[in-house]
C-alpha cells in the first residue's frame, strides 16, 4: 500500500487559503489539518479483493492521542472547519474548542466510507469498513487508537473494529448503533431501496433517492418532534392536500439527492442490514450510548448488546424527541457522555 495525493498537508495552522474563507484570509483560528488518500488492496467479505482509494482528513497536534470518528452512511471525512477546509463539517457542534473532541487536544482522524463515492457496485460489509480503517492506520503509521467514536453506522463499524482488530484501539464509544440491524429498521430500509429502484425504472434516479431520504427522515426523528414542529392544518394546493411537514421533507430529500450518488446510498444502506457481530467477541472497553425513542436502534437492542459485552460494557441512555438523530442535535448532552467515556480509566489504571 502507498500514501498518495496529500495536497493539503500543512502543520502550520496560519497558512493562507482560498475558497469559503476568501482568498488571502488566514486560518489562524482553525486547527492544523491535512487531507490525503491511501491506495490499498482490501480483501472484502462479499466482493473479493479490491483496490481502493481511502480518502481521509486528519486534524490536531501530531503528538496528541488519535481518535477515529465515524458517522452515519451520509457522513464523510470532514468533521469540522479546519485549516484544510473552512466549510462546516457534519459534526461541527461536537468537534470544537472546549469540547471533548477538541482538535487542539486530540488528533482526530476520519475517512470517507468504502463505497461512499458510488464507484464500488458490490456488497459492502461493516467488516470491510473496519479492515479499511486498519489499512489506513497502517498507511499513516498509527499503531493504536486512543479511542474510536462511532455514531449510527459508524458505531457498527466500531464494533467490527473491536472484534476484528482489538489491539488497534483502547476504547470504543458506540452511539445509536448495535450488534445487528433490527428487523423493523431493516424492513424500513428495504422499502426505501424499493423507492430508489422504482425511480431508476422511470429514469428518475434523483427523485427516487429523494423519496427514500424523506422516508428516512421519518425513521430518524420521532412523532413527538413532528407534533411540535408541524401541527398545522393541511392546505389545498392546486386541488391537492398538502400537509405541514411536506416542505421540510421535500427540502431534505432534494438536498440529499443532490450530493449523494445513488449507488453509494444503495450499497451503504445494504451494508447496515448485512451487519452482524457477536457482542461476546468484543473485548475492548465499550460505552454504548442509546436514545429512548430511537426507532432504528431500539433501546432493547442496546440492552442486549450490553448484556453480551459483560464486564467490557456500560450503557448510557438519553431521552430525546430527536430520536436517532439525537447525536447530531443534543450536542451538550452527547459531549458530556463522550467526556465520561473517553476520560474514564481503562482496566488496570487508577482513577
Amino acid at each position: 500500500m502507498s500514501l498518495v495525493d496529500t495536497p493539503h498537508h500543512r502543520t502550520d495552522p496560519t497558512y493562507e487559503t482560498a475558497g469559503p474563507l476568501g482568498v488571502g484570509s488566514t486560518c489562524a483560528a482553525l486547527p492544523a489539518a491535512f487531507r490525503g488518500s491511501a491506495d490499498v488492496r482490501l480483501p472484502m467479505r462479499h466482493a473479493g479483493s479490491r483496490r481502493l482509494i481511502l480518502r481521509y482528513e486528519l486534524q490536531g497536534p501530531a503528538s496528541a492521542p488519535v481518535v477515529f470518528v465515524a458517522g452515519g452512511i451520509s457522513a464523510n471525512r470532514h468533521l469540522a472547519a479546519n485549516a484544510a477546509d473552512g466549510d462546516a463539517g457534519w459534526l461541527e457542534g461536537l468537534v470544537a474548542p472546549g469540547r471533548t473532541l477538541d482538535p487542539a487536544q486530540l488528533r482526530l482522524l476520519a475517512f470517507d466510507f468504502v463505497g461512499a463515492d458510488g464507484e464500488l457496485d458490490a456488497p459492502i460489509d461493516t467488516a470491510d469498513q473496519a479492515d479499511a480503517i486498519v489499512a489506513l492506520l497502517d498507511a499513516l503509521g498509527i499503531a493504536r487508537l486512543h479511542a474510536f467514536v462511532g455514531y449510527s453506522y459508524g458505531a457498527l463499524v466500531g464494533l467490527q473494529l473491536a472484534v476484528r482488530h482489538a489491539a488497534r484501539l483502547q476504547r470504543l464509544v458506540a452511539v445509536s448503533g448495535a450488534h445487528r440491524a433490527h428487523p423493523y429498521a431493516a424492513a424500513w430500509r428495504a422499502l426505501q431501496r424499493q423507492a430508489v429502484a422504482l425511480g431508476q425504472l422511470q429514469c428518475a434516479d434523483a427523485q427516487g433517492l429523494a423519496l427514500a431520504r424523506q422516508f428516512a427522515m421519518l425513521s430518524y426523528r420521532t412523532p413527538e418532534e413532528f407534533a411540535e414542529r408541524f401541527d398545522a392544518a393541511p392546505q389545498l394546493v392546486n386541488g391537492r392536500v398538502r400537509v405541514a411537514a411536506e416542505d421540510y421533507l421535500d427540502v431534505a430529500g432534494g438536498r440529499f439527492a443532490a450530493r449523494t450518488p445513488v449507488n453509494a446510498w444503495l450499497r451503504l444502506s445494504e451494508s447496515i442490514d448485512l451487519h452482524r457481530v457477536d457482542p461476546r467477541q468484543v473485548h475492548v472497553p465499550t460505552t454504548v450510548i442509546a436514545v429512548e425513542g430511537d426507532r432504528l436502534v431500539p433501546l432493547s437492542e442496546a440492552v442486549t448488546l450490553l448484556e453480551g459485552l459483560g464486564g467490557n460494557g456500560r450503557l448510557r441512555v438519553l431521552r430525546s424527541s430527536f430520536g436517532h438523530d439525537a447525536f447530531l442535535k443534543e450536542t451538550d448532552r452527547i459531549d458530556n457522555l463522550l467526556a465520561a467515556a473517553l476520560r474514564a480509566p481503562l482496566p488496570g489504571e487508577s482513577a
